[in-house]
């Protein structure tokens, strides 16, 4: 496929600095030494003031009660926006709309809007629940019932591994953003290729709305590629061979790391991307470096 640069961004002139987005989205922590270091990358990436910061919500809503939580503990110490992700996975309309009241009490305006994996795991078919939201379209369109809500939707640069065409999985994507979404954030991916390709199929498509690339620091080689093993994100050959015998000496590993995450954050930049979404793991020394390299301070807004 040809990539078409025509429906991006264009670039600001040489010298001046473009006005960047960045959000940076976290897991609930499960234990007191995870919920230490949580607060210490929070503490550490607030400064630089992002549009928000989002809580996973675990499997089956296993983590619904942490997830909700972080969110009200991170607007009320910082200040900064947080948003709660929301699943449809094993429960019924009611029970996933008493949630979004929930978040709505709490003053949570902000929501990632999820089908969810199965219960089974991940490769598994999706079931709905008899009484429940369908999928991730439905699901927009019942938070957009209930509340004016902020709501970001994932994409899928690489096609969801369950959508058997990319006509399917570019014909799911617009159902979401037009029953309500915001925008869409990407699954991690490792080839920009990947993601100009998605934004190209998106735009014949008729999609307009913003779709922000999801960026993975990759910490942990040995991690990050079992997560992609698991949601059907693939690593590259390169990339592997980058990180080829690094796992006894960290020091290079991370050097490394940054080295990657500054060539996919840059070349992203060089054809006119100006919002990202960071996957910190709960760790803020990547994330930092990349926020550095789009112009951020403490401190600074963007």
């Amino acid at each position: 496929m040809t990539i078409d640069t025509a429906n991006r961004p264009s670039r600001k002139a040489a010298g001046e600095r473009p006005d960047f987005l960045v959000s940076f989205e976290f897991f609930p922590p499960k234990t007191d030494a995870m919920e230490e270091r949580f607060w210490e990358s929070i503490g550490k990436l607030a400064p630089l003031h992002p549009r928000f910061v989002s809580v996973t919500y675990g499997a089956g809503g296993s983590t619904r009660e942490r997830t909700l939580r972080m969110v009200k503990e991170v607007k009320a110490q910082t200040g900064i926006d947080a948003a709660a992700h929301l699943t449809c996975v094993g429960a019924t309309r009611d029970e996933v709309d008493a949630v979004v009241r929930g978040y709505q009490a709490a003053g949570v305006s902000r929501i990632v809007a999820l089908r969810g994996d199965p219960a089974e795991g991940i490769g598994q078919p999706f079931t709905p629940h008899p009484q429940g939201y369908q999928n991730a379209a439905d699901l927009v369109a019942g938070l957009r019932r209930i509340g004016d809500f902020d709501i970001s939707v994932a994409a899928y640069p690489e096609k969801h591994p369950q959508s058997p065409n990319w006509a399917a999985d570019i014909d799911n994507l617009k159902r979401k953003l037009d029953a309500g979404a915001t925008r869409a954030v990407t699954q991690m991916y490792f080839n920009n290729d990947d993601y100009f390709r998605l934004i190209d199929r998106a735009r014949a498509a008729g999609i307009t709305a913003p779709i922000v690339p999801g960026i993975q620091p990759i910490h942990s080689f040995k991690q990050i590629s079992g997560f992609a093993a698991r949601c059907g994100a693939s690593i590259p050959a390169w990339l592997e061979e980058r990180f080829m015998g690094l796992e006894e000496d960290p020091e290079t590993h991370a050097l490394v790391a940054s080295a990657v995450a500054a060539e996919q954050v840059l070349e992203l930049v060089d054809n006119g991307i100006t919002e990202f979404h960071f996957y910190t793991l709960n760790r803020s020394n990547l994330v930092l470096a990349l926020a550095r390299l789009l112009g951020y301070r403490p401190d600074s807004r963007a």
